[in-house]
């Protein structure tokens, strides 16, 4: 999507993330690139770029990581339940 400008993707990926109050796995699927660089760019690129927006996604994500090991089990338990 936005491959070639690095600087124009962290921002992009900050808004998504921040728009859909989405997870890393779904902005990277989403723009068609690895969590990796999604990680990257938010932690490393996107501070220097726009400190305001790094601190927004930044809570979105903080926001999902407490929330993961939720998600976790109701997956796990609707596998186990055949469902």
């Amino acid at each position: 999507m936005l491959k070639g400008n690095i600087e124009e993707r962290a921002v992009a990926l900050a808004q998504y993330i921040i728009e859909n109050r989405t997870t890393v796995r779904a902005a990277a699927g989403e723009f068609g690139i690895s969590k990796s660089t999604v990680h990257k760019d938010l932690s490393e690129r996107l501070p220097r770029l726009n400190r305001a927006l790094y601190q927004q996604a930044k809570l979105v994500l903080e926001e999902n990581k407490a929330q993961r090991h939720i998600r976790g089990g109701l997956a796990t338990r609707k596998k186990y339940k055949g469902e």
